[in-house]
């Protein structure tokens, strides 16, 4: 198989596009930190770590539901893009490049990189035990701005938490109107989650109430952050989105719910990172 083969295979494995999803919010954070963009090294470390720790991430997920996705119709042609062996070839090396990224980073980085590696391969795991599995994928992502922060300052500081707080109900949120569509498989199958729990419409619900916690949380980091008018502008544009995304999953069009998914939640991390860019700038 030619090496270019090999590489859409694995990247079509992982689901390289959905990095999109969170890398903006680590970029967001860093920019916040450094007050503009950190010398290039700093920076080009950052965006290896979120690689690697988001491939490891997706590749164990692969391996550990290997059995359950390959009986599932919307997963079951995931495993025919790459062998399980070398999916757990991908997770060690990932893994271990992500630690080895935040050795050169700073030290707390490193001695915390083995919880994030932790956090992110206990979320393949919880759906087989608590039905609270999509706050588990939202802590996963979480550590992106929270990790970011840390290595522009190399301490604890109040903007990134508010920031992975709404990072945790955005993810939350979003991954309960995605896990609509496996809603009848879970149940089959005696998986959990918060759809499988409480329902559809509750969840719909439930999702929006999410939302609007994110949207608090957007705007408290704003504030906490001391960032202008072009940023919280910019939340008018985040508040769109997700009533597109929204009023897509109440139509419970299958199609048109992971259509709406990638869109909405594509457009509203690059809307974050692009206004706290151009709020630095023009200040």
């Amino acid at each position: 198989m030619p090496l270019l083969d090999k590489i859409r295979r694995i990247l079509q494995f992982i689901r390289f596009s959905h990095t999109i999803f969170a890398l903006p919010f680590a970029v967001g954070s860093m920019l916040v930190a450094a007050h503009g963009l950190p010398d290039w090294p700093l920076a080009l470390l950052i965006l290896l770590a979120m690689v690697f720790a988001r491939t490891a991430a997706m590749a164990f997920n692969r391996v550990a539901d290997w059995e359950i996705d390959q009986c599932n119709p919307r997963t079951a042609g995931r495993h025919k893009l790459v062998s399980k062996p070398m999916a757990i070839l991908l997770v060690v090396v990932s893994a271990a490049s992500f630690i080895a990224v935040c050795w050169l980073i700073n030290p707390i980085c490193f001695l915390l990189s083995p919880v994030a590696v932790g956090i992110i391969f206990l979320y393949s795991y919880t759906k087989r035990f608590t039905s609270f599995t999509q706050f588990v994928l939202g802590l996963s992502l979480a550590i992106a701005p929270i990790g970011a922060w840390l290595a522009v300052r190399g301490e604890f500081a109040l903007p990134p938490l508010i920031l992975a707080s709404g990072v945790i109900f955005w993810v939350g949120g979003f991954d309960l109107i995605y896990s609509i569509q496996d809603y009848e498989f879970d149940r089959r199958v005696g998986l959990r989650s918060m759809v499988v729990k409480y329902g559809v419409p509750s969840s719909l619900r439930l999702a929006q109430i999410m939302h609007g916690v994110l949207l608090l949380c957007l705007i408290g980091f704003g504030y906490v952050s001391g960032l202008g008018w072009v940023y919280f502008g910019a939340l008018l544009l985040v508040c769109g989105a997700l009533f597109y995304e929204h009023r897509a999953a109440a139509k419970l069009d299958l199609k048109g719910i992971n259509q709406a998914f990638f869109q909405s939640n594509a457009f509203v991390s690059i809307v974050f990172v692009a206004a706290i860019a151009l709020d630095l700038m023009v200040r």
